[in-house]
């Protein structure tokens, strides 16, 4: 082979290396996708069965198609303290077993039969699957449809750059140089185990590089003698991925990458030494496997048996693994109770539907904590508690915390590509968190109003007293409404809302023109008038922000946000709902 022709063969590898790599990350992308985050949730609450962890990390990364995605997952689980480093063993293991759904899906290849048998193989039916794809893509405005779209158009191209790469490789089948480097291998496993660490490393997916050895053996160039102790060390170069995305982390997270590379080195040193020993010592069946030619079938074989008797071999042993991971890196053990914000991890942008819904918990914690707040705020209107006022200053600041550190999260998750779905509720979710932080300062600003009469000794008329306990009483539902709208989805709890906000309204005014006469005739006085104005000012404006959030649910469920349209339609509906509502509401907080 001349120089040239090697240059263009090398070119063709390279090319068809893009792809595959390429296609494989296009249909893991469409796999993650589809699967909503639902997946991600499900693992995030798993409890300590380490059972059904093993099955859990199974299903998840076959249907994701990639035990580094998974492993980064709970890295960034166990950083946030949504899981602890003992529940993450069993997965692992589960996950070691799911990835290697990949290398059967392109052993494919191998069926050999009737014709009818060939239509199975994915060369011949890949090109009817991107054309569905492409027809798919260019057609579809649901989300789940386009994410099928990509898992096809991904796993053509897959295809397609494993036979550029196959083509290119079968070049090679005859160069002695190349046959010497694979041969070299076969005479030193070790070798062998330290190339393949080294090349699924540095490519970052064991699915991808397996792929590659997989593409080498269709080519009828390698035996198993050489095939096998890289395939061992393709194991163990995909614990890569975790180690660097728990460089940034914690203890505990560094303890899950180091627990992901304890369980493949701890597997592949046993199952080699066996494996050896029975092949140095002539054991006839193993000789007869490691002399023959590998295939695309036996890579798959292979690599599953590996991990299913790593597993069986180190399931016992979860405790022992994690006290070594343990050992390993010093630090504390984190807290029962993490920080409320650790569950914002950078690690989940590239899930943003599981991102989205760590966001909404935290904005309905937010509500519950400025609702809180609220309510402690009116109880010391009557009777000042010097406790309860600290304490919702001290809420104050936390509502203000989560304001930040939320709504910086979810514009980091809004840079990402997402679903239409994911892309509403970070939308509404922004819109939201702003409306509850102001609901927290208007329940300062009444506290403070409470703490000034508390500090004045000075009491309002009986019947102004009266007319505060109505306009509290109405706030109260309608802030309960909208925080209940919020939490549960809750639309038709949201229709509630603006019927009671106009009453509010319509209480305000009414308040205020009953101060005024009262004033006239001298059963109030004016500075008490101020701290009136102030207090039913506070009431009017946390049930406007109430408004906001519940008109913001409606609209964003409908597909829309024109907020002021809404408002301006709402009294004009046909069925007369809102006015009915109206009625309703004016009855219950009449003065």
């Amino acid at each position: 082979m001349d120089f040239l022709t090697m240059l263009i063969v090398i070119l063709q590898l390279v090319g068809g290396l893009s792809l595959f790599l390429f296609g494989m990350d296009l249909m893991g992308d469409g796999l993650k996708k589809l699967a909503g985050g639902k997946l991600e949730s499900i693992l995030a609450r798993l409890t300590s069965n380490k059972w059904m962890g093993l099955l859990l990390g199974f299903i998840v990364t076959a249907v994701i198609q990639s035990s580094s995605a998974t492993t980064v997952m709970l890295v960034g689980f166990v950083n946030s303290g949504i899981m602890k480093l003992g529940q993450t063993i069993s997965i692992i293991m589960g996950a070691n077993i799911g990835t290697t759904v990949t290398a059967w899906l392109l052993s494919l290849k191998d069926i050999d039969g009737a014709e009818f048998l060939d239509l199975l193989k994915p060369e011949n039916f890949t090109p009817v699957l991107a054309a569905i794809g492409v027809v798919i893509t260019m057609t579809s405005k649901s989300d789940a449809k386009k994410n099928i779209a990509t898992i096809l158009l991904g796993f053509s191209v897959l295809i397609f750059g494993m036979e550029a790469m196959s083509d290119s490789v079968s070049s090679f089948k005859e160069n002695e140089s190349f046959q010497g480097i694979l041969t070299m291998f076969s005479n030193n496993p070790v070798m062998g185990i330290v190339v393949g660490t080294i090349f699924t490393a540095i490519i970052q997916s064991s699915s991808a590089s397996v792929g590659i050895l997989q593409v080498l053996a269709g080519a009828g160039m390698i035996t198993h003698a050489t095939a096998l102790p890289v395939l061992l060390g393709m194991n163990i170069g995909t614990t890569i991925t975790p180690i660097i995305s728990a460089i940034s982390g914690n203890a505990e997270s560094k303890r899950v990458a180091l627990s992901c590379l304890y369980i493949k080195m701890i597997g592949v040193v046993v199952v080699s030494v066996v494996f050896y020993l029975l092949y140095y010592v002539g054991f006839a069946p193993i000789v007869e496997f490691m002399a023959g030619y590998a295939s695309f079938v036996s890579i798959a074989i292979a690599h599953t048996v590996f991990n299913i008797i790593s597993t069986i071999i180190l399931m016992p042993f979860c405790g022992p693994i994690e006290k070594l991971a343990v050992k390993s890196v010093k630090g504390k053990r984190l807290a029962e109770k993490a920080d409320d914000f650790a569950a914002l991890d950078d690690r989940f942008l590239s899930i943003p539907t599981f991102a989205v819904e760590k966001c909404r918990e935290l904005v309905c914690d937010m509500a519950k904590i400025a609702q809180e707040a609220f309510v402690s705020s009116t109880e010391i209107l009557n009777n000042f508690d010097q406790k309860k006022f600290t304490s919702i200053m001290e809420s104050e600041k936390t509502v203000d915390k989560y304001e930040d550190k939320t709504s910086t999260y979810l514009v980091k998750v809004a840079a990402n590509q997402m679903s239409s779905k994911d892309s509403k509720a970070v939308t509404e979710l922004l819109h939201c968190i702003g409306d509850i932080e102001r609901i927290s300062d208007h329940a300062v600003n009444i506290a403070e109003a409470a703490q000034e009469i508390h500090e004045k000794g000075v009491s309002f008329s009986p019947q102004a007293q009266n007319d505060i306990k109505v306009i509290t009483a109405a706030t109260l539902e309608v802030l309960n409404l909208a925080v209940s709208a919020l939490i549960n989805g809750d639309i038709e709890i949201a229709k509630n809302v603006e019927p009671l906000e106009q009453v509010i309204d319509r209480l305000k005014r009414k308040i205020k023109n009953g101060h005024i006469a009262r004033l006239r005739s001298g059963e109030c006085t004016m500075e008490l008038g101020f701290i009136l104005s102030d207090l039913v000012t506070n009431y009017e404006r946390i049930s406007d922000h109430c408004s906001n959030i519940a008109v913001c649910l409606i609209e964003i469920s409908n597909d829309s946000f024109e907020t002021h349209e809404y408002l301006k339609n709402l009294k004009n509906n046909n069925d007369n709902s809102f006015e009915v509502l109206y009625e309703e509401y004016k009855a219950k907080y009449a003065l």
